[in-house]
């Protein structure tokens, strides 16, 4: 128990030290971008906005900004989906995978734009070299840019005063693809190449089993892919198994290494937040309720995983190492704990254990992580928003309490940021539970369970938290390669990203005309312990008040039917 504590705090404290360096890069591309002391960097910069036609010194309105983000990610769906149609005739294919059909297709290219990366699939079986590295991996990079995009927008507004602009969202994006996470990414797989994880062309070898037995052993292009799904919240994995892969998570070492990767670019966006605003108090409160919740995650999940399954108890098993199904031995249960509520919590939807066979409070803990929107650290970009809008609804709480227009950052908080919040607000819990709702009554959406009563019931509502959120976990015991969910969960997906990002860009756009005032005797501190608690809060009251009864006829249903002995 020490020791697996000590190890988390380890690894936590290591996310921290990496995220300070890259915040405050992260805080010049915002500001000033890469012509601040890197005239290389900058001539870079000019070179590739030059061949794109782009001009770096427009600055776009919030509704130029938001066409062009629109439109930048309509283009790289079209094109995802038709290399996934026509991969059968386009070279890097030595397997001879054939198109994939068209409804998977429509849901892999919105999964991957969105960075869920949620799979209908299994990789190995089902996308050649080509598609994996031109199409998934590509559009890693460029759905957690514009997450980033995001990011610098609101932090502007923030910044700024009086401004009727957000930036330049092409200037942005090449920004935050070619100085933020490729070299992160690049040095990430070079890493993981030597820690003995496969980048080749090669799509097969075969192997001889000890009884002597031919397997043929998938390979391929691994590492890279490996890198960009974890730096940038994505998570799709090259096999099906995810890193619980020995071919993308071979190591004790290697999960460590892919917890922080996960992680730390999150966490830097919170801190480039604050070091852009100049204020680092701000950004330590908001990492205050992000680690708060990711603390008390890893403690509930642990313990629940280490208490054990009563039921495989009675069959003789020893329950002195806790719940084994689903989990691989070489990473033992505290990193088990930490890895789940990290990629639950953030964006990034990757695996090391099956998330079907956590016990169910486990399996509420990653659970709620969804459906408050992964926002704890959340992804690349979509942390700090998702933050910026719990911070807004806490201070509008406050507000109401002391009877003062409710203010954040030296900006007033009026009728018209409050009803965009709300609305982004309510839009998860819409989509989540609104299609969830129609999944349970519709007889060939049933049929994809793998399990009955509280279990299979939470499958469904896990799927489409996970998919709206943006993070694209999944509970597994679902078949979710079907018409039904291929579609509606695309449609979640889609409509939870897009549908969250264009109203808080028109939010953006509504703070940044604000001018900026500076703090008063009456203005309620937004950096300290109060406010902290206040937000956690909102987080949990709030949420938990929207979705209390799902949970109650999910997991802990499943838990108290699970104490007496009732399996489904």
């Amino acid at each position: 128990m020490i020791v697996g504590s000590l190890l988390i705090i380890i690894v936590l404290a290591l996310v921290v030290m990496g995220a300070v360096p890259i915040g405050r890069w992260i805080a010049v591309m915002i500001v000033e971008g890469p012509a601040k002391g890197w005239p290389r960097l900058a001539r870079l910069e000019h070179c590739i906005c030059r061949a794109c036609g782009v001009d770096p010194a427009r600055q776009h309105s919030a509704l130029d900004y938001t066409l062009a983000l629109l439109l930048f990610n309509l283009a790289g769906m079209l094109v995802l989906y038709g290399v996934q149609r026509l991969q059968g005739f386009l070279p890097l294919n030595p397997q001879g995978f054939g198109a994939v059909a068209p409804d998977l297709a429509f849901n892999t290219a919105a999964s991957f734009l969105v960075t869920a990366d949620w799979q209908n699939y299994a990789g190995e079986t089902t996308m050649s070299h080509l598609t994996q590295m031109a199409g998934l991996t590509v559009q890693n990079f460029l759905g957690a840019g514009t997450g980033l995009t995001v990011a610098f927008a609101v932090t502007r507004a923030f910044c700024g005063s009086g401004l009727q602009t957000l930036g330049n969202f092409w200037v942005d994006i090449i920004c935050a693809v070619l100085f933020v996470l490729l070299p992160l990414a690049v040095l990430t797989a070079l890493i993981f190449v030597v820690m003995g994880i496969p980048q080749t062309f090669l799509g097969s070898v075969e192997a001889t089993t000890l009884e002597g037995a031919k397997q043929v052993i998938s390979l391929g292009p691994v590492a890279s892919q490996e890198a960009i799904k974890l730096i940038g919240s994505n998570g799709g994995g090259f096999f099906n198994a995810n890193s619980a892969h020995p071919f993308e998570n071979p190591s004790w070492w290697t999960n460590i290494l892919e917890i922080w990767a996960q992680l730390v670019v999150p966490v830097a966006t919170v801190i480039g937040f604050g070091y852009a605003l100049g204020e680092r108090r701000q950004s330590r409160a908001l990492l205050g309720v992000m680690g708060a919740v990711v603390i008390m995650g890893v403690i509930a999940l642990w313990w629940a995983e280490a208490a054990g399954n009563p039921i495989l108890a009675g069959f003789g098993l020893d329950p002195t190492a806790g719940n084994l199904e689903g989990k691989e031995l070489r990473f033992g249960q505290p990193l088990s704990a930490l890895f789940t509520v990290a990629t639950t919590g953030s964006g990034t939807g990757a695996a090391d254990v099956m998330h079907d066979s956590l016990t169910p409070i486990g399996g509420m803990v990653a659970l709620f992580n969804l459906l408050i929107g992964a926002i704890t650290p959340g992804g690349v970009g979509s942390g700090l928003y998702g933050m910026v809008v719990v911070a807004l609804l806490a201070i509008f709480v406050a507000g109401l309490m002391v009877g003062r227009t409710p203010e954040y950052l030296g900006k007033k908080i009026e009728a018209r940021e409050i009803k965009l919040v709300v609305f982004a607000s309510l839009l998860y819990p819409l989509l989540a539970l609104g299609f969830s709702s129609a999944a349970v009554m519709l007889p060939e959406a049933l049929a994809s369970r793998g399990n009955q009563g509280p279990h299979g019931f939470t499958e469904i509502i896990y799927a489409y938290a996970s998919t709206t959120a943006s993070n694209g976990s999944i509970f597994a015991g679902l078949n979710g390669n079907t018409l039904w969910y291929n579609t509606t969960l695309g449609i979640a997906m889609l409509a939870g990203r897009f549908g969250t990002i264009v109203p808080l860009l028109a939010l953006a756009k509504s703070l940044a005309a604000k001018t900026r005032m500076p703090a008063s005797a009456g203005t309620f501190p937004t950096d300290g312990p109060l406010f902290v608690g206040l937000m956690l809060g909102v987080l949990i009251i709030v949420y938990l008040l929207q979705y209390f009864a799902v949970l109650a006829l999910g997991p802990i249903a499943e838990h108290f039917a699970m104490l007496a002995g009732k399996t489904f």
